[in-house]
Parts: C-alpha cells; structure tokens; sequence
C-alpha cells in the first residue's frame, strides 16, 4: 500500500490513533501529514459513535465487504479471509462496572500489514493492555505482533475467568460435603456463564487456528508458531469448561438427592410424632364425648390420673418406637 494521507485516519472521537514505530512503542497521529507503508497504523473507534459509524462508511482505506462487519451487531466470533488480510470478530471478558464476565464484549478487528482498525462498543480490557504496553515501549512490533498479542491477551482474560469458575465449582462441592445447599439461583448463574463461555470460546478457539493456518507475508512464522500455542491453550480452557458442565450436573443432582433427603427425614419425623400422640388423641377423643357415664367424671383426682396416663402411654410408644429403631 503506498503512503496514507494522515488525514485519512483522523477521526475526531477516535479511542486510539497511532502508528507503530516498529520499535515495541507508537507515534499519536496527528491531523496533517504522511504515515509511510512500512509499519502499520492503528486506529481504535467505538462504532456506537455517529462520527465514528460515518468515517468506517466513507473511507476508501477499507474494503466496502467490511464496513457493515466493523459497525454491526453482536455476532459469535468468526474470522472472513480478505485478499491481503483479516475480518475478525472476537469475544472480551467483561470487565466494566455493574456488568458479569461472561456479558461478553464484542470486539471487531480488521488488519492487513498496513493498517488495523478496531471497533467496540462497550470498553475492552485486552485492547487497554495493548495501548499500555505500547505507551510503554514494549508493545507490538508490527501487525503480526499485534493480532498474536491481542489474541493472547483475550485467552489470557478467559483463562483467569475459567479458573474462577472452576474454584466456585470446587467450593460448592466442599459445601456440598457439609450438608450446605448454594443459595437460590447461584448454581443456575454458574451453568449459565459455564455454557455461556464454551459457546463463545469454541468458535474463537477455531478462529486462533485459522490465524496460524494462513500465510501472510506480514505474518512470520514465530508469529504463527504462537497463535497456535494461543489456540492450543484456549483448547485446553475448553476442556476444563465441558469437564465444569459436567460436574455442576452431577453437583445438582446431589443438590436435589439432599433436598429430598432432608424432605423424607422431616416427613418421617412428623409421621412418627403423630405415632406417638395417635393414642392420646384417640383418648381425649373419647373422653371429650359430653355423654353421662364417663369414668371418673365425679372423681376430684379424674383428670390429673387422667394426664398421667396420657403420657405414661405416649412414653410406652417411644420406648416401644426405639426399640424398633425407628427412633
């Protein structure tokens, strides 16, 4: 590509807008003069932006095949091969104020060897790990470090999220070895962002791998080398997601075999209280009758020799209840 007119990438509420010095670090665009073809520049926009949708539909630096994928809606991650590059669509932890982890960020990239453009709309922590090191002095060096750096950092993100699933996971099952049941809801939530994670993280796992299949001239092979290692990695937080669902199914079963337990020890507690007290209702049943003729009627001593018997008789049933062991 031959030089880009500076002016053609200044966007006035652009995110990020700098050229890679080729050196691990970046010069800000400013709005006059030329960017040359031999390190790429980077622009980073949000596409909820009206200014920002309006640039990414009129510029010529991108191919019309794009526009739409870089200012769309939410997709599964997915990569479309273009003639001298990528359109990428990849998936952030979430990591903004009052939202979940797994509320996963949308982040569309398009890179060829001279130019990268990213879109979002809700802020994405890889991308701030990038312009970081690149303020730093040890970023990307080129475009190729650039795609395997932001990969890396996404799998990264989703790795440190599956291992706290997974402790969560380990907890509920101690809890579960105590008799505690989770609280209402909290094992449904954990499902969810298990299920919601292998659903968004399996495609991307084939999209790393496509990276490392395709040759580019702007790509090297050691970059390629590690988008491979990146893709294995987040094949192995694969792994760990199924083994997650399928654990979590085995902890709500136990959860409702203990539920039920706790129910049939209860039942059975009121049934065997009603045991014992089935005769001494039997008794004031019948005494309760308002007929002439019954014992003891007249008798000052009647009604406490009667209590006495009551509960000489519920005492006889409860020996007799754990003599049986039914106590």
């Amino acid at each position: 590509m031959s030089s880009i007119d500076i002016s053609q990438l200044h966007v006035p509420d652009a995110i990020i807008a700098c050229q890679l010095d080729g050196e691990g670090g970046m010069l800000p665009i400013t709005s006059a003069g030329e960017v040359g073809p031999t390190k790429p520049c980077w622009v980073h926009l949000d596409y909820s932006s009206t200014v920002s949708r309006d640039w990414l539909q009129s510029t010529p630096l991108i191919p019309d095949t794009v526009r739409d994928a870089l200012a769309g809606d939410s997709l599964r991650p997915r990569i479309s091969r273009l003639a001298d590059g990528f359109m990428l669509v990849l998936r952030s932890i979430n990591h903004n104020d009052n939202a979940r982890p797994d509320q996963l960020v949308a982040v569309r990239v398009f890179i060829n060897g001279d130019l990268i453009i990213t879109t979002r709309k809700r802020k994405a922590r890889a991308i701030d790990r990038i312009w970081e090191d690149l303020q730093n002095g040890h970023g990307a060096e080129n475009a190729g470090n650039w795609i395997v750096e932001f990969c890396d950092a996404l799998t990264e993100q989703s790795g440190e999220f599956i291992e706290q699933l997974y402790d969560r996971i380990i907890a509920l099952e101690d809890a579960l070895l105590d008799g505690k049941v989770p609280a209402r809801g909290e094992m449904a939530l954990l499902r969810k962002q298990l299920i919601v994670m292998r659903r968004y993280m399996a495609p991307q796992r084939d999209v790393f791998a496509r990276i490392a299949n395709e040759k580019f001239t702007w790509m090297a092979d050691e970059d390629r080398r590690l988008m491979q290692d990146i893709a294995d990695r987040l094949g192995r937080g694969l792994e760990d997601l199924d083994a997650g669902i399928a654990r979590t199914a085995v902890i709500s079963d136990e959860i409702d075999a203990l539920i039920a337990e706790s129910m049939n020890r209860r039942t059975y507690i009121m049934s065997l209280m009603a045991m014992v007290f089935l005769p001494a209702t039997f008794l004031t049943g019948l005494f309760g009758v308002n007929l002439g003729g019954i014992p003891g009627g007249n008798w000052h001593y009647g009604f406490a020799v009667f209590c006495i018997i009551l509960a000489a008789i519920a005492i006889a049933v409860t020996l007799w209840l754990k003599s049986r062991k039914w106590l």
